[in-house]
């Protein structure tokens, strides 16, 4: 059974978060029930807060759209203390979160990964270029890492991009692509299975476990997109690869 520390009853909200037990050594700080913007600032404010200054006992804190996963040592400490904690911790958070790292990441609009960039073009009426111009002329928010390792999903896609997953999921798509997945905007860090649709790629790598930071992006980053051409493409890759061995 689910143990619900604070509050006890009620809806959570970002004043009055649910923060529950989530297994022996772990616990979530519930800002909202769905996708939410400020939910997400917030549980990213309280990630970075908790990772300058852990509370005793904190093993690892992980961000999501709207809440926060809290693991810890139960040998050092419990769900209560963690809960108390968590909830003092709110109280003085600053309303201004740290601001994100600005980051670029290169696209080449064609390629393997480009799997449905003219049939999305073409069903919102507009050419692949404009598509493209879109895609290009937002800034993203890494709203939280996931699905796979280092796993980028991005908040701040704009309205007329957006569109509904795919009916039936590919099995395998390239490290790298590009996505975009209702609201959602994503770049992928290993290959594998999505019901996305995908527009572009980038030679960067997201994740790399032989690097002391085996995830390129955190969340809180802020993202502009660039785009390439395949020269560029290569060499980005070729380079990366090269710094890697």
């Amino acid at each position: 059974m689910r143990e619900i520390w604070w509050p006890a009853e009620g809806t959570p909200s970002l004043t009055s978060p649910r923060i529950a037990s989530c297994g022996e050594s772990a616990v979530t700080v519930e800002f909202c029930e769905t996708i939410d913007k400020a939910a997400n600032r917030l549980a990213v404010a309280l990630a970075q807060s908790l990772s300058a200054t852990p509370l005793p006992g904190i093993d690892e804190v992980v961000p999501t759209y709207r809440s926060l996963l809290v693991t810890f040592d139960p040998i050092q400490t419990d769900m209560a203390r963690i809960a108390r904690g968590v909830t003092k911790r709110l109280a003085t958070l600053p309303v201004a979160r740290e601001a994100g790292r600005e980051i670029s990441v290169p696209v080449l609009y064609e390629g393997e990964a480009c799997l449905d960039l003219s049939e999305l073009a073409a069903g919102k009426g507009m050419t692949t270029d404009a598509l493209v111009e879109l895609h290009l002329s937002a800034e993203y928010e890494v709203a939280m890492i996931g699905f796979a390792p280092g796993f980028a999903y991005l908040s701040g896609l704009p309205e007329p991009l957006r569109t509904p997953r795919r009916a039936i999921p590919r099995q395998r798509v390239p490290e790298g692509a590009i996505g975009i997945g209702g609201v959602q905007a994503s770049v992928s860090s290993v290959a594998g299975p999505s019901g996305w649709h995908f527009i572009g790629q980038t030679p960067l790598r997201l994740f790399a476990p032989e690097r002391a930071a085996p995830f390129l992006l955190e969340a809180g980053d802020r993202i502009r997109f660039r785009r390439i051409e395949r020269a560029e493409f290569d060499a980005i890759r070729l380079a990366d690869r090269h710094i890697a061995r």
